[in-house]
Protein backbone atom coordinates (compact mmCIF):
# COMPACT_ATOMS: atom_id res chain seq x y z
CA UNK A 1 0.00 0.00 0.00
CA UNK A 2 1.17 3.46 -0.62
CA UNK A 3 1.10 5.84 1.67
CA UNK A 4 -1.36 8.47 2.07
CA UNK A 5 -1.15 12.24 3.32
CA UNK A 6 -4.22 13.49 5.29
CA UNK A 7 -2.76 16.62 5.50
CA UNK A 8 0.24 19.18 5.01
CA UNK A 9 0.68 22.69 6.67
CA UNK A 10 3.86 25.27 6.29
CA UNK A 11 5.57 25.72 9.52
CA UNK A 12 8.12 28.41 9.36
CA UNK A 13 11.23 26.98 7.98
CA UNK A 14 9.60 23.62 7.90
CA UNK A 15 6.73 21.46 6.59
CA UNK A 16 4.63 19.53 8.30
CA UNK A 17 2.99 16.31 6.88
CA UNK A 18 0.36 14.40 8.48
CA UNK A 19 0.15 10.74 7.46
CA UNK A 20 -3.35 9.04 7.17
CA UNK A 21 -2.06 6.45 10.13
CA UNK A 22 -1.95 9.70 12.18
CA UNK A 23 2.03 9.91 12.13
CA UNK A 24 3.98 12.88 11.22
CA UNK A 25 6.81 14.17 9.44
CA UNK A 26 8.75 17.24 9.58
CA UNK A 27 10.45 18.18 6.71
CA UNK A 28 13.17 21.29 6.39
CA UNK A 29 11.92 24.05 3.59
CA UNK A 30 15.58 23.82 2.41
CA UNK A 31 15.79 20.49 2.18
CA UNK A 32 12.84 20.41 0.15
CA UNK A 33 13.80 23.06 -2.10
CA UNK A 34 16.86 21.33 -2.81
CA UNK A 35 15.36 18.41 -3.76
CA UNK A 36 12.74 20.02 -5.79
CA UNK A 37 11.72 17.13 -8.91
CA UNK A 38 11.00 19.36 -11.51
CA UNK A 39 13.28 19.29 -15.16
CA UNK A 40 14.78 22.89 -14.07
CA UNK A 41 16.17 21.48 -10.68
CA UNK A 42 16.65 17.89 -11.47
CA UNK A 43 18.08 15.84 -14.68
CA UNK A 44 15.32 12.70 -14.26
CA UNK A 45 17.79 10.72 -16.59
CA UNK A 46 20.67 10.82 -14.70
CA UNK A 47 18.92 11.06 -11.31
CA UNK A 48 21.23 14.32 -10.68
CA UNK A 49 20.59 17.77 -8.89
CA UNK A 50 20.94 20.43 -11.63
CA UNK A 51 20.14 23.24 -9.71
CA UNK A 52 23.70 24.75 -8.13
CA UNK A 53 24.14 25.55 -4.41
CA UNK A 54 24.68 28.55 -5.02
CA UNK A 55 21.20 29.05 -5.90
CA UNK A 56 19.95 27.78 -2.72
CA UNK A 57 18.97 30.30 0.32
CA UNK A 58 19.16 28.26 3.62
CA UNK A 59 16.92 30.53 5.40
CA UNK A 60 13.84 29.87 2.79
CA UNK A 61 10.22 29.26 3.95
CA UNK A 62 7.19 27.70 1.82
CA UNK A 63 5.29 30.52 0.38
CA UNK A 64 2.18 28.32 0.13
CA UNK A 65 1.76 24.48 0.57
CA UNK A 66 -1.08 22.80 -1.06
CA UNK A 67 -1.91 18.58 -0.63
CA UNK A 68 -3.20 16.92 -4.16
CA UNK A 69 -5.55 13.72 -3.70
CA UNK A 70 -3.78 12.37 -0.23
CA UNK A 71 -0.44 11.18 -3.20
CA UNK A 72 1.49 14.73 -3.52
CA UNK A 73 2.05 17.75 -2.28
CA UNK A 74 3.06 21.15 -3.95
CA UNK A 75 4.90 23.89 -2.39
CA UNK A 76 4.90 27.53 -4.20
CA UNK A 77 7.99 29.15 -3.13
CA UNK A 78 9.16 32.58 -2.23
CA UNK A 79 10.02 33.54 -6.00
CA UNK A 80 7.34 31.77 -7.15
CA UNK A 81 9.14 28.49 -8.11
CA UNK A 82 7.02 25.57 -7.85
CA UNK A 83 7.75 21.99 -6.41
CA UNK A 84 5.69 18.86 -6.55
CA UNK A 85 6.35 16.04 -4.05
CA UNK A 86 4.96 12.14 -4.40
CA UNK A 87 3.91 10.78 -1.13
CA UNK A 88 6.20 7.67 -1.48
CA UNK A 89 8.87 9.34 -2.32
CA UNK A 90 8.51 11.42 0.94
CA UNK A 91 7.99 8.80 3.60
CA UNK A 92 10.92 7.12 2.23
CA UNK A 93 12.81 10.11 3.51
CA UNK A 94 11.26 10.98 6.66
CA UNK A 95 13.60 12.54 8.93
CA UNK A 96 12.82 10.73 11.97
CA UNK A 97 15.21 8.47 13.57
CA UNK A 98 13.32 5.25 12.73
CA UNK A 99 12.56 6.25 9.18
CA UNK A 100 16.75 7.17 8.40
CA UNK A 101 17.38 3.35 10.23
CA UNK A 102 15.40 2.10 8.03
CA UNK A 103 16.52 3.42 4.75
CA UNK A 104 20.10 3.68 5.71
CA UNK A 105 19.29 -0.23 6.48
CA UNK A 106 18.00 -0.96 3.22
CA UNK A 107 20.83 1.09 1.15
CA UNK A 108 23.81 -0.34 2.77
CA UNK A 109 22.36 -3.97 4.91
CA UNK A 110 24.47 -3.36 7.80
CA UNK A 111 23.14 -6.61 9.65
CA UNK A 112 25.53 -9.25 10.46
CA UNK A 113 25.87 -12.32 11.54
CA UNK A 114 28.97 -13.20 14.03
CA UNK A 115 30.83 -16.75 13.90
CA UNK A 116 33.86 -18.06 15.25
CA UNK A 117 35.14 -21.35 15.15
CA UNK A 118 31.34 -23.05 14.77
CA UNK A 119 31.02 -21.19 11.32
CA UNK A 120 28.72 -22.95 9.35
CA UNK A 121 30.18 -22.28 5.90
CA UNK A 122 27.56 -21.18 3.58
CA UNK A 123 28.28 -23.02 0.33
CA UNK A 124 26.21 -22.56 -3.23
CA UNK A 125 26.64 -24.12 -6.19
CA UNK A 126 28.82 -21.68 -9.06
CA UNK A 127 26.84 -22.51 -12.00
CA UNK A 128 23.43 -21.33 -9.97
CA UNK A 129 25.01 -18.45 -9.16
CA UNK A 130 25.97 -17.42 -12.41
CA UNK A 131 23.00 -18.12 -14.55
CA UNK A 132 20.12 -17.67 -11.64
CA UNK A 133 19.04 -14.12 -10.34
CA UNK A 134 17.70 -15.34 -7.45
CA UNK A 135 20.79 -17.67 -6.33
CA UNK A 136 23.10 -14.70 -6.79
CA UNK A 137 20.84 -12.21 -4.91
CA UNK A 138 21.04 -14.70 -2.26
CA UNK A 139 24.87 -15.66 -2.71
CA UNK A 140 25.58 -11.85 -2.11
CA UNK A 141 23.31 -10.82 0.65
CA UNK A 142 24.83 -14.01 2.63
CA UNK A 143 28.53 -12.68 1.83
CA UNK A 144 27.18 -9.20 3.51
CA UNK A 145 25.80 -10.07 6.28
CA UNK A 146 27.78 -13.45 7.10
CA UNK A 147 31.13 -12.23 5.79
CA UNK A 148 32.30 -15.77 3.53
CA UNK A 149 30.49 -17.80 1.19
CA UNK A 150 31.89 -20.85 -1.02
CA UNK A 151 31.23 -21.21 -4.25
CA UNK A 152 31.23 -25.02 -5.31
CA UNK A 153 31.60 -26.79 -8.90
CA UNK A 154 33.72 -23.82 -10.84
CA UNK A 155 36.00 -25.29 -13.90
CA UNK A 156 39.51 -26.13 -12.41
CA UNK A 157 41.03 -23.46 -15.21
CA UNK A 158 41.80 -20.19 -14.80
CA UNK A 159 39.94 -17.71 -16.31
CA UNK A 160 36.81 -18.94 -14.06
CA UNK A 161 37.22 -15.45 -12.16
CA UNK A 162 36.69 -13.27 -14.50
CA UNK A 163 33.36 -14.71 -15.34
CA UNK A 164 32.56 -14.17 -12.09
CA UNK A 165 33.31 -10.21 -12.05
CA UNK A 166 31.52 -10.09 -15.29
CA UNK A 167 28.63 -11.61 -13.24
CA UNK A 168 29.26 -8.55 -10.73
CA UNK A 169 29.63 -5.90 -12.79
CA UNK A 170 34.02 -6.05 -13.01
CA UNK A 171 37.31 -6.98 -10.89
CA UNK A 172 39.55 -4.73 -9.38
CA UNK A 173 42.67 -3.88 -11.20
CA UNK A 174 46.10 -4.01 -8.58
CA UNK A 175 49.65 -4.10 -9.19
CA UNK A 176 49.22 -8.22 -9.15
CA UNK A 177 46.98 -7.65 -12.15
CA UNK A 178 43.28 -8.43 -12.77
CA UNK A 179 43.75 -11.96 -11.22
CA UNK A 180 46.44 -13.73 -9.48
CA UNK A 181 47.90 -16.77 -9.52
CA UNK A 182 48.44 -18.24 -5.67
CA UNK A 183 51.47 -21.14 -5.89
CA UNK A 184 54.93 -22.14 -5.20
CA UNK A 185 57.37 -19.75 -6.76
CA UNK A 186 60.92 -18.84 -7.50
CA UNK A 187 62.16 -15.69 -6.20
CA UNK A 188 58.98 -15.25 -4.64
CA UNK A 189 57.52 -11.29 -4.62
CA UNK A 190 54.93 -12.10 -2.17
CA UNK A 191 54.60 -14.33 0.91
CA UNK A 192 51.68 -16.11 -0.28
CA UNK A 193 53.52 -17.38 -3.41
CA UNK A 194 55.65 -19.55 -1.21
CA UNK A 195 54.46 -23.20 0.52
CA UNK A 196 54.97 -21.63 4.03
CA UNK A 197 52.25 -21.16 6.98
CA UNK A 198 50.80 -17.75 6.09
CA UNK A 199 49.30 -16.27 9.70
CA UNK A 200 45.98 -14.55 9.94
CA UNK A 201 45.83 -11.01 7.49
CA UNK A 202 43.82 -8.63 5.60
CA UNK A 203 45.11 -8.26 1.67
CA UNK A 204 46.74 -4.75 0.81
CA UNK A 205 46.55 -2.27 3.72
CA UNK A 206 48.99 -0.78 2.19
CA UNK A 207 46.27 0.78 -0.37
CA UNK A 208 44.70 4.11 0.20
CA UNK A 209 41.12 2.00 -0.65
CA UNK A 210 41.91 -2.06 0.17
CA UNK A 211 39.88 -3.79 -1.45
CA UNK A 212 36.55 -5.05 -0.44
CA UNK A 213 35.85 -8.49 -1.70
CA UNK A 214 38.25 -11.47 -2.25
CA UNK A 215 38.01 -14.47 -4.65
CA UNK A 216 40.14 -17.51 -4.57
CA UNK A 217 39.35 -20.27 -6.88
CA UNK A 218 40.78 -23.69 -6.29
CA UNK A 219 42.37 -25.36 -9.38
CA UNK A 220 45.21 -27.81 -7.41
CA UNK A 221 45.24 -28.63 -4.39
CA UNK A 222 48.08 -30.50 -2.19
CA UNK A 223 47.27 -33.72 -0.79
CA UNK A 224 49.29 -32.92 2.71
CA UNK A 225 48.72 -29.43 4.20
CA UNK A 226 47.49 -26.46 2.71
CA UNK A 227 44.19 -25.74 4.63
CA UNK A 228 42.78 -22.51 4.67
CA UNK A 229 41.95 -20.72 7.97
CA UNK A 230 39.52 -17.92 8.55
CA UNK A 231 38.58 -15.73 11.23
CA UNK A 232 35.64 -13.21 12.03
CA UNK A 233 37.67 -9.67 12.60
CA UNK A 234 34.69 -7.98 13.71
CA UNK A 235 33.86 -10.46 15.85
CA UNK A 236 37.15 -10.61 17.59
CA UNK A 237 37.04 -6.23 18.06
CA UNK A 238 33.88 -6.82 19.61
CA UNK A 239 35.59 -9.06 22.23
CA UNK A 240 38.90 -6.68 22.51
CA UNK A 241 36.89 -3.74 22.95
CA UNK A 242 34.85 -5.14 25.70
CA UNK A 243 38.17 -7.01 27.26
CA UNK A 244 40.08 -3.98 26.75
CA UNK A 245 38.92 -1.02 25.63
CA UNK A 246 42.64 0.75 26.00
CA UNK A 247 44.34 -1.58 23.42
CA UNK A 248 40.79 -1.20 21.13
CA UNK A 249 41.92 2.42 21.38
CA UNK A 250 45.86 1.80 20.65
CA UNK A 251 44.57 -0.15 17.85
CA UNK A 252 41.99 2.53 16.04
CA UNK A 253 43.87 5.56 16.65
CA UNK A 254 47.38 4.43 15.28
CA UNK A 255 48.23 4.58 11.88
CA UNK A 256 50.49 2.03 11.18
CA UNK A 257 53.43 2.21 8.06
CA UNK A 258 52.76 -0.37 4.89
CA UNK A 259 55.03 -0.99 2.39
CA UNK A 260 54.86 -3.33 -0.95
CA UNK A 261 57.66 -2.67 -3.49
CA UNK A 262 58.27 -5.18 -6.09
CA UNK A 263 57.81 -5.92 -9.80
CA UNK A 264 54.55 -8.27 -11.11
CA UNK A 265 51.55 -6.39 -13.75
CA UNK A 266 53.90 -3.22 -13.76
CA UNK A 267 57.07 -2.64 -10.93
CA UNK A 268 55.55 -0.86 -8.11
CA UNK A 269 56.38 1.04 -5.16
CA UNK A 270 53.56 1.75 -2.49
CA UNK A 271 53.96 2.76 0.91
CA UNK A 272 50.57 4.09 2.74
CA UNK A 273 48.93 4.26 6.77
CA UNK A 274 46.13 2.71 7.86
CA UNK A 275 44.81 2.09 11.09
CA UNK A 276 44.71 -1.54 11.71
CA UNK A 277 40.75 -1.00 12.98
CA UNK A 278 38.83 1.27 11.25
CA UNK A 279 36.32 2.44 13.25
CA UNK A 280 32.67 4.25 12.60
CA UNK A 281 31.42 7.07 15.01
CA UNK A 282 30.11 4.61 17.69
CA UNK A 283 33.38 2.77 18.03
CA UNK A 284 32.11 -0.05 15.77
CA UNK A 285 34.67 -1.83 13.94
CA UNK A 286 34.39 -1.09 9.98
CA UNK A 287 37.43 -2.66 8.47
CA UNK A 288 40.39 -4.45 9.44
CA UNK A 289 43.76 -3.22 8.16
CA UNK A 290 46.11 -6.20 9.15
CA UNK A 291 48.88 -7.61 6.79
CA UNK A 292 52.60 -8.26 8.97
CA UNK A 293 54.27 -9.48 6.12
CA UNK A 294 54.37 -5.94 4.95
CA UNK A 295 53.58 -3.80 7.63
CA UNK A 296 56.96 -1.19 7.05
CA UNK A 297 59.84 -1.45 9.85
CA UNK A 298 59.07 2.66 9.47
CA UNK A 299 56.99 3.52 12.22
CA UNK A 300 55.88 6.97 12.89
CA UNK A 301 55.29 7.58 16.15
CA UNK A 302 56.71 8.48 18.98
CA UNK A 303 59.20 6.09 20.75
CA UNK A 304 57.68 4.80 23.99
CA UNK A 305 53.99 4.57 22.21
CA UNK A 306 56.04 1.66 20.53
CA UNK A 307 55.67 -0.86 23.19
CA UNK A 308 51.91 -0.56 24.42
CA UNK A 309 51.20 -0.95 20.55
CA UNK A 310 53.12 -3.78 20.23
CA UNK A 311 51.23 -5.01 23.39
CA UNK A 312 47.82 -3.95 21.73
CA UNK A 313 49.23 -5.53 18.60
CA UNK A 314 49.87 -8.65 19.89
CA UNK A 315 46.44 -9.28 21.71
CA UNK A 316 44.57 -8.65 18.75
CA UNK A 317 47.39 -11.15 17.55
CA UNK A 318 46.78 -13.73 19.97
CA UNK A 319 42.58 -13.24 19.54
CA UNK A 320 42.63 -14.13 15.71
CA UNK A 321 44.26 -17.39 16.57
CA UNK A 322 42.56 -18.55 19.52
CA UNK A 323 40.77 -21.68 18.78
CA UNK A 324 37.44 -20.53 20.17
CA UNK A 325 37.54 -17.87 16.66
CA UNK A 326 39.29 -19.38 14.31
CA UNK A 327 37.83 -21.64 11.43
CA UNK A 328 39.46 -24.10 9.65
CA UNK A 329 38.91 -25.99 6.22
CA UNK A 330 40.63 -27.10 2.93
CA UNK A 331 39.67 -26.10 -0.78
CA UNK A 332 38.71 -28.49 -3.20
CA UNK A 333 39.41 -28.49 -6.78
CA UNK A 334 36.36 -26.49 -8.20
CA UNK A 335 35.68 -24.45 -5.41
CA UNK A 336 36.12 -20.40 -5.13
CA UNK A 337 35.70 -18.77 -1.42
CA UNK A 338 34.20 -15.27 -1.60
CA UNK A 339 34.49 -13.47 1.44
CA UNK A 340 34.62 -9.68 2.51
CA UNK A 341 38.25 -8.46 3.14
CA UNK A 342 37.59 -5.45 5.25
CA UNK A 343 36.34 -8.06 7.97
CA UNK A 344 37.25 -11.74 7.36
CA UNK A 345 40.98 -12.34 8.09
CA UNK A 346 42.47 -15.44 6.14
CA UNK A 347 45.33 -17.65 6.51
CA UNK A 348 46.77 -20.81 5.28
CA UNK A 349 48.45 -23.76 6.92
CA UNK A 350 52.23 -24.69 5.20
CA UNK A 351 52.36 -27.75 2.91
CA UNK A 352 55.40 -29.67 1.41
CA UNK A 353 57.29 -28.49 -1.31
CA UNK A 354 58.00 -30.30 -4.31
CA UNK A 355 59.60 -29.88 -7.80
CA UNK A 356 56.16 -29.24 -9.69
CA UNK A 357 53.50 -27.36 -8.36
CA UNK A 358 51.17 -29.34 -5.69
CA UNK A 359 48.79 -25.78 -5.18
CA UNK A 360 47.21 -23.52 -7.51
CA UNK A 361 44.45 -20.69 -6.57
CA UNK A 362 43.65 -18.08 -8.80
CA UNK A 363 42.94 -14.88 -6.64
CA UNK A 364 41.11 -12.04 -7.58
CA UNK A 365 39.62 -8.75 -6.24
CA UNK A 366 36.31 -6.38 -5.94
CA UNK A 367 35.29 -3.67 -4.47
CA UNK A 368 32.61 -3.58 -2.47
CA UNK A 369 31.33 -0.35 -4.37
CA UNK A 370 30.84 -2.84 -7.29
CA UNK A 371 29.35 -5.60 -5.18
CA UNK A 372 26.40 -3.92 -3.53
CA UNK A 373 25.77 -2.35 -6.55
CA UNK A 374 24.94 -5.29 -8.19
CA UNK A 375 23.16 -6.30 -4.99
CA UNK A 376 20.67 -3.63 -4.87
CA UNK A 377 19.75 -4.17 -9.02
CA UNK A 378 19.57 -8.09 -8.50
CA UNK A 379 17.40 -7.45 -5.58
CA UNK A 380 14.52 -4.78 -7.39
CA UNK A 381 14.78 -7.76 -10.22
CA UNK A 382 13.99 -10.35 -7.79
CA UNK A 383 11.61 -8.64 -5.43
CA UNK A 384 10.35 -6.40 -7.70
CA UNK A 385 11.19 -3.03 -5.63
CA UNK A 386 12.67 -0.02 -5.94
Amino acid sequence: MSPAIRKVKALGHFVLVEWEDGRESRYPCVWLRDNCRCPLCFLSSAGARRMPLEELDVSIAAKEVALADGKKISITWPDEHASEYEAEWLKKRCFSEEARAEMQADLFLPERQYWGSDLQLPKMPFEEIMHSDESAYKWLCTLKKVGIVLLTGAATRQGELIKLGHRIGFLRLTFYGPTWQVQDKADANNVAYTTGKLSFHTDYPVLHHPPGVQFLHCIKQTAAGGESEVVDGFHVCNKMKKQNPEAYQILSSTAVDYTDVGVDYCDFAVHGKQRIIDIDSRGQAVRINYNNATRDSVFDIPAEKVRPFYAALKEFNDLLNSAEHKFTYKLEPGDIVTFDNWRVLHGRRSYPSGSEVTRHLEGAYADWDVVLSRLRLLRKGVLKRD
